[in-house]
């Protein structure tokens, strides 16, 4: 090809480019919103393809929004301004979750105004737990867009069932904008939930760590609840099961007022279990959930202990602090902050057993394990730790009943 040839092509493919950036540009200013990025590789939300689609699905509706301060598109824009600026949609009213629409509170969550768009925020945490006919008045459809913590006892699961149940009595339409498990989707661990134990904490019978997105669950819900709400899930584009929440690129935001980082997130379902029985998890520190203890703990011989058992994943070491809130608030406790050195081999329900073992070995009696059935869900694994059962024992026994929850699990996932 001649010189001047080339060159001609090459400045045409550079105009062409300053064109395309300038149109998206152009775009972004008219619209208010970020456009969306191309990479084929790009981890996209739900709300993120609900943009890239043009609120299509929502044209024409009145909608109720049920989310938090986790509900963001990639460019950590609120859902709450995107869609009360969508064209032809018309957004009625917002519900708020466990902590508020902020994700600030740690108690009853009021009902209230939005100061920003002016709408009402219907508390679905306090008095009322479900959306009620007059709260769904005028409603076509309930959008859910919050960032679940991937942990059976998250109250954002048992929400979101609720407002299923209440979509489906109230003939509202129900919509998942689908968000990753942080934890990952492939690690399912834990007592599976006794049947009858299901409560706000524990709204299906399923592990501890599911493995699963709140749009896959919302299918397993609808089907083996029978809840026969009309159920539409926007799936993510470009997450694999392998994918933890950190490997997306998407941002993390604060799922709640303790749960501060991802590896907060990770030790989670482990060490919440410990609260109930006795235990400081950090709160009113700052570092909660990656730290425990008590007023009676020998912080030294403690963190010695537990490392000597070789727990995978994880490493102790010896920690001393006085909770500003919380179990032993203003008490001075020793214990262990907890290291993730391998998150694939760690097993966070695991740990929490063998934590719960080390307290009972030394420090006997001063671990209320009864009080822990509420979270652990299942009185078989208590029994067995009460007796004195190893740890490797205890998961060992989980495994037939996770075989045939795993079975179940496979028709309600979306993504490989």
């Amino acid at each position: 090809m001649l010189p001047s040839r080339l060159a001609f092509i090459r400045s045409r493919l550079r105009a062409a480019a300053w064109l395309t950036l300038f149109l998206a540009s152009a775009a972004s200013a008219a619209t208010g919103f970020p456009q969306q990025e191309s990479s084929t590789n790009a981890t996209l939300t739900g709300i993120d393809v609900l943009q890239q689609q043009g609120f299509a699905p929502l044209a024409g509706k009145r909608i109720g929004l049920i989310t938090n301060q986790t509900g963001v598109d990639r460019h950590g824009r609120s859902t709450i301004d995107i869609l009360f600026h969508a064209p032809n949609v018309r957004l009625l009213a917002l519900f708020s979750p466990e902590h508020g629409i902020r994700g600030e509170l740690d108690e009853n969550v009021p009902s209230t105004t939005d100061a920003a768009t002016g709408l009402p925020i219907y508390s679905l945490y306090g008095e009322v737990q479900r959306p009620s006919p007059a709260m769904l008045a005028g409603i076509d459809a309930l959008v859910f867009d919050i960032q679940d913590a991937g942990v059976r006892f998250y109250t954002y699961i048992t929400t979101m069932g609720y407002a299923m149940e209440a979509t489906a009595q109230n003939h509202v339409e129900f919509y998942v904008l689908d968000r990753p498990d942080p934890l990952g989707g492939e690690i399912v661990e834990g007592p599976m939930l006794d049947a009858h134990r299901t409560s706000f904490v524990a709204y299906f019978p399923m592990p501890v760590r599911m493995a699963m997105t709140l749009g896959e669950m919302a299918r397993m819900f609808n089907a083996e609840n029978k809840i026969h709400c009309d159920l539409h899930v926007i799936a993510m584009r470009n997450w694999r099961r392998s994918q933890w929440l950190t490997d997306t690129g998407l941002p993390w935001v604060n799922p709640s007022p303790n749960l501060r980082s991802p590896t907060a997130g990770l030790l989670y379902p482990g060490l919440e279990i410990l609260q109930a029985g006795g235990l400081s998890v950090g709160r009113g520190t700052d570092h909660p959930l990656e730290q425990f203890g008590a007023p009676f703990v020998d912080a030294d011989s403690l963190a010695t202990y537990l490392n000597q058992r070789a727990i995978p994943g994880v490493r102790f070491e010896p920690t001393r602090f006085v909770p500003a809130s919380g179990v032993y608030q203003g008490q001075l406790c020793q214990g262990a902050r907890v290291t993730v050195t391998n998150r694939a081999a760690l097993r966070s329900m695991r740990m929490g057993l063998e934590v719960a073992a080390a307290f009972d070995k030394l420090y006997a009696g001063k671990l209320e394990l009864a009080k822990m059935i509420l979270l652990v869900g299942n009185a078989d694994t208590l029994t067995q730790l009460s007796g004195g059962a190893a740890a490797g024992e205890i998961v060992a026994s989980w495994q037939p009943r996770l075989e045939v929850f795993r079975r179940m699990r496979a028709h309600y996932l979306l993504y490989r």
